[in-house]
């Protein structure tokens, strides 16, 4: 139930505080007042994108924020905890969109993302748009009318757990069916590549090893001259570098304690000869594993050859062969088995197809049940917004014969006469664009009429009627809103004085900025507002008008 609204600098609003209380409130005010910015803020806080145009002018960013009270058990409550983002039975929202195009959401002082945001949104408020009843027409929306109410979810989460599981096998056994089997040559083939892979095929990382030392020998006399060379440098006798380094060090080292420069020279020259000492072990060491002998250099080619025959074989690089002898091994692996496991996936997806099937039929069931008492609910309401005699029929037909799919296996329609006497028709051939807005209506509240969590929001849906209808309109909204919360813009007086609360929308402008405000209407207030609405002028006539429809209405609680 929401319980505060807060909007800074968006649309034409600068600042503006509204507490709202339980049941059925009105929204009321001139036209062109900013009745539905209080609409359009509460969606953007339900996660709806933004764009910079709903930034007052002037203003660097807007920003929104709403208070929920949740009661135990509520949808919004559960999914807050399963977020960890609960704050004990009340929920706030906050959302701030800059003038650079960046938006930022809250959940009880927690960042959240815009998709968390639109999934808590769902749940705390709907929306009902002017245009609302084009949606009708829709499939998907038929169905999650039908489906809503939560009389089957669980058959629903059953049946669609079963497709799912459907889904996957089929999935496996499309994969499967995509890798052609192999014919006698085909494996015949394969074996015989795998085999030489295994009894040619250097170990991973030794082809590496082999290149390098190939490289050594291609260059072997430059080598082993160099070294040779660099050892006679270091240990030639007596002349070598080593040598003289320590007999520089010796001299040195007696006059080290007068300076401490000399001290620093002579610990450098005895480091340099440690270094020159490693470096004479480290070439004696590589002159000692140095093969040049030419039977090594041949077999070191023979064996790189063999490495990069296979390779162009198989159309890698010799470092690569590897994988292709397991993908080899793999592929005849999956061939022994690919007949054997299409047979058993064969027999698992006619096992899962039965199963939902039954999941299906099931949830069928449910939704005739729905469909039988929604419809007649929609029928009774008809009669109340001026389609006397007319008839609404929910349509659902089991087809075993359609595919599976997370819906289930029902088609939907929505047949409806509005005059007495007419056989119902489809819904989108039927109906005219006014009884569609009362259709919609009717739905909306027969299939909402007890739920009473989430807060119902309606953006002038009573336009274009008037007389008793609207009077019908405003007692279905106060009903939709018994034990919860219903929300109407509305023009419409026979509507407000069914309101609990009105709540009037002022816009004031002078020569420099607009401003928007609200207020909630005491009774006298709201005496003069009904009276505006009625006819434009107040008069003594128009308020004993006002005052009449309100005291009729307060009894028809």
């Amino acid at each position: 139930m929401l319980r505060f609204l807060q909007i800074r600098d968006y649309a034409i609003v600068d600042s503006l505080d509204l507490e709202v209380s339980g049941g059925f409130t009105c929204i009321t005010g001139e036209t062109g007042a900013g009745k539905s910015i209080l609409v359009g803020a509460l969606g953007l806080l339900c996660g709806e994108r933004a764009d910079t145009s709903a930034i007052r002018g002037n203003a660097d960013k807007a920003e929104l924020s709403a208070e929920f009270l949740l009661a135990p058990g509520d949808p919004a409550l559960e999914w807050l905890g399963s977020a960890e983002l609960d704050d004990g039975q009340s929920c706030l929202l906050r959302r701030m969109i800059a003038a650079n195009g960046r938006s930022r959401a809250w959940i009880n002082g927690t960042v959240v993302t815009l998709q968390q945001l639109s999934e808590l949104g769902d749940l705390l408020v709907e929306i009902h748009g002017q245009n609302e009843h084009i949606r009708l027409i829709r499939s998907d929306e038929q169905f999650r009318l039908l489906d809503g109410g939560g009389s089957h979810d669980r058959e629903l989460r059953e049946m669609q757990e079963c497709f799912r599981t459907w889904q996957s096998l089929d999935a496996e056994r499309r994969s499967l069916l995509d890798e052609k089997p192999l014919d006698a040559g085909d494996r015949d083939l394969l074996q015989y590549q795998l085999q030489e892979l295994e009894d040619d095929m250097l170990p991973p990382g030794e082809f590496a090893e082999l290149e390098a030392e190939h490289r050594i020998l291609a260059r072997g006399s430059d080598i082993v001259e160099a070294l040779e060379s660099a050892a006679q440098t270091l240990d030639a006798d007596p002349s070598g570098a080593s040598r003289a380094l320590h007999h520089a060090a010796d001299r040195l080292d007696r006059h080290a304690a007068l300076d401490r420069d000399i001290a620093a020279a002579a610990a450098l020259l005895r480091e340099a000869v440690i270094n020159c000492d490693e470096a004479l072990n480290s070439i004696q060491a590589a002159l000692s594993r140095l093969d040049l002998s030419p039977e090594r250099m041949n077999r070191l080619e023979r064996q790189l050859g063999v490495q990069h025959d296979l390779a162009r074989k198989h159309r890698v690089e010799p470092e690569m062969l590897p994988e292709v002898l397991e993908q080899l091994r793999s592929r005849l692996e999956r061939a022994g088995s690919l007949e054997q496991r299409l047979q058993e996936i064969d027999r698992e997806l006619a096992a899962a197809l039965q199963v939902y099937r039954e999941a299906a039929k099931a949830v069928h069931s449910q939704r005739a049940s729905r469909a039988t008492e929604l419809a007649g609910s929609v029928t009774d309401l008809m009669q109340e917004l001026g389609m006397a005699g007319g008839r609404f029929e929910f349509d659902v037909q089991h087809d075993t014969g359609q595919d599976p799919s997370l819906r289930g296996s029902d088609r939907l329609e929505l047949r409806v006469s509005a005059n007495p006497g007419i056989a119902p028709g489809p819904l989108r051939k039927v109906a005219s664009g006014g009884e569609l807005s009362r259709i919609s209506l009717a739905i909306k509240v027969a299939s909402r009429l007890g739920s009473g969590a989430v807060t119902q929001v309606f953006d002038e849906v009573d336009a274009g009627i008037g007389g008793d209808t609207a009077n019908a309109v405003g007692a279905l909204l106060r009903s939709l809103a018994a034990g919860g919360q219903a929300l109407c813009v509305t023009h419409l007086a026979q509507v407000a004085v069914f309101a609990d609360q009105q709540i009037q929308v002022l816009k004031t402008t002078d020569q420099q900025e607009t401003r928007v405000r609200t207020s909630v209407l005491r009774e006298a207030d709201r005496i003069d507002e009904i009276a505006r609405m009625l006819g434009g002028r107040l008069s003594a006539q128009s308020r004993a008008h006002a005052s009449e429809l309100l005291a009729t209405a307060a009894t028809q609680h």
